[in-house]
């Protein structure tokens, strides 16, 4: 069972034992529970239970008979369903809310708005999220609100992948991008070969999106981020950033993001200063 195949089963929101026996009937075609459980090892207490949860969702079919038999749904049929639930849960969440909502409204506006007056107005320089999916869903945000321009700062911009299609679409509007990687001796070859994936993704987004400048810096960097519509003014941009600490784990790590555009007219000069001064072409790959 590959990594990506549990990922899958994750993603619809399936339990261990659920996608366990949905994995398996769609190998088998059509089964009893008995058989099931047999050929799952899940507990013949627990199986009946699975595939009703699975029925429910309408993932599989229950067949009448003695004994009953249990037929999964296409896989297309499946994943469409999985939509389908999940956008009437949220369209039941948004009901319920708005149930409610002018009785909240009515109770907490005031007692906000009451506690907001003695507070003297100061813009925020930034908030956290973490790293990982929080990160790049915000990074994602952020491309797909840029109108001029994007600056990259990244090692090997390892994260490519899950932010491509907000990339390919900032490029489609006409933002300009550009990114500035690391050398490769800088990079480490452990537990990951570092490198290797900065050569496949600039190689890939020089083929795919030749207008992307990039080019490599020659010194260390002190922090990884996006800078989106920096403005000399000080009046646009925004930024997310995480700052180098390479002892400390991802999973443990926090970006920064920020709307302030002092700050993030600060970061482009520090991006035009090393694109400038201290980087090389990507030619140095070749």
């Amino acid at each position: 069972m590959s990594g990506e195949d549990t990922g899958w089963f994750d993603t619809l929101g399936l339990t261990e034992y659920e996608a366990t026996a949905l994995r398996k009937l769609l190998t088998l075609g059509r089964t009893t529970a008995p058989n099931l459980a047999e050929a799952t090892d899940i507990p013949k207490a627990r199986i009946y239970g699975v595939l009703e949860s699975l029925s429910d969702r309408g993932f599989i079919k229950i067949i009448p008979g003695r004994p009953k038999e249990y037929q999964p749904k296409p896989p297309e049929a499946i994943l469409d369903r999985a939509v389908e639930n999940r956008r009437q849960d949220f369209e039941q969440f948004a009901g319920t809310v708005g149930e409610f909502r002018e009785e909240f409204l009515a109770e907490f506006r005031p007692r906000y708005e009451q506690a907001s007056e003695d507070i003297t107005p100061t813009e925020e320089l930034f908030h956290v999220v973490d790293v990982g999916e929080p990160s790049e869903r915000e990074t994602r945000r952020l491309y797909h609100e840029a109108t001029d321009s994007i600056h990259v700062v990244t090692k090997s911009f390892e994260y490519f992948d899950s932010v491509e299609p907000a990339f390919a679409d900032a490029l489609d509007r006409g933002v300009d991008i550009s990114i500035l990687m690391l050398v490769p001796e800088f990079l480490s070859t452990e537990p990951r070969d570092e490198p290797a994936i900065q050569r496949e993704i600039v190689e890939g987004i020089r083929a795919e999106y030749p207008s992307v400048e990039i080019r490599f810096s020659t010194g260390k960097l002190p922090f990884r981020g996006n800078v989106a519509d920096p403005s000399l003014d000080y009046d646009t941009g925004s930024a997310i950033l995480l700052v180098e600490e390479e002892d400390v784990p991802n999973h443990m790590r926090q970006a920064a993001i920020t709307d302030n555009a002092s700050f993030v007219a600060g970061l482009k000069r520090y991006f035009d200063l090393i694109w400038e001064y201290e980087s090389e072409s990507a030619d140095i790959l070749e």
